[in-house]
């Protein structure tokens, strides 16, 4: 009776040994494992959310955004080659009221990668930009400014963008933050006002009085005078190939301006 006995607890405690085995062979994960879990099967292929492997020798730099963000990734990373390593947020970046949750999960997730390759995120430069998803009109999740509810007031965005920013100075506190402005909305976009852009963005610069320490990439004024040659289509914010390529050079030479700042101090 005892031999059965022991047999079985020998056989549960053999079991549970095993699952915790398994469990800490699937937490375990390195960098890269831990990256592309992050990463929806829409982006997963995406160049601009390749993982970054990191150069300890190079400033760590974040880009937050939206898809016009996401379509600048990738001059970015080339303009910035040798000279600093590139990452973005995993995904679109959305509205301002899904900042902070997104980049909390970015973080402990790499940050539970095996220690040997953990990120550090030790950033030094964030630019980053909300605003163009606040200002849409959603009807049953489809854009629709003439029956549909805006994601988020002025009132809200202001309220959002103001913990955004306490936020990355409490987890970064030595970084160089660069807010970028929304670009331009363009006539017969269907989930949006045309002008509004300008109306949140001047909502943005009210609220970042009182943080004179960010600074401002005016993508706005940059991409207005330009948006007839690079707009993608009628009634479409986003940009052809032309358009991508300036404001990811525009963007670079932002960044590069501030760690120069940084190297002389």
């Amino acid at each position: 009776m005892n031999s059965v006995i022991s047999k079985s607890l020998f056989t549960k405690i053999s079991s549970i040994i095993f699952a915790v085995f398994v469990s800490n062979i699937s937490y375990a994960q390195s960098a890269d494992q831990a990256w592309n879990s992050l990463l929806s099967k829409r982006f997963s292929k995406n160049a601009e959310f390749s993982f970054v492997e990191n150069n300890a020798k190079l400033p760590n730099i974040l880009l937050y955004g939206d898809s016009i963000s996401i379509h600048y990734t990738n001059t970015v990373r080339e303009h910035l080659t040798a000279k600093a390593n590139v990452y973005r947020i995993y995904l679109n970046g959305g509205d301002s009221s899904t900042f902070i949750p997104k980049m909390t999960k970015m973080h402990a997730k790499m940050q539970n990668a095996t220690l040997t390759d953990a990120w550090s995120f030790n950033w030094h430069v964030i630019h980053f930009n909300v605003g163009l998803h606040d200002l849409k009109y959603l009807k049953d999740s489809k854009l629709n400014k003439a029956n549909g509810k805006q994601v988020n007031s002025i009132e809200q965005y202001q309220k959002n963008l103001r913990n955004i920013v306490i936020y990355l100075k409490n987890i970064a506190p030595k970084a160089k933050l660069i807010f970028a402005t929304t670009t331009p909305i363009p006539e017969g976009e269907l989930g949006r006002v045309v002008g509004d852009a300008v109306n949140y963005n001047r909502a943005a610069l009210k609220v970042l009085k009182a943080f004179p320490e960010v600074i401002i990439n005016d993508l706005y004024a940059f991409t207005k005078p330009n948006h007839s040659s690079w707009w993608q289509a009628a009634g479409n914010v986003h940009y052809n190939e032309l358009g991508r390529k300036a404001q990811g050079n525009e963007v670079a030479e932002k960044i590069l301006s501030q760690l120069t700042i940084i190297k002389a101090n």
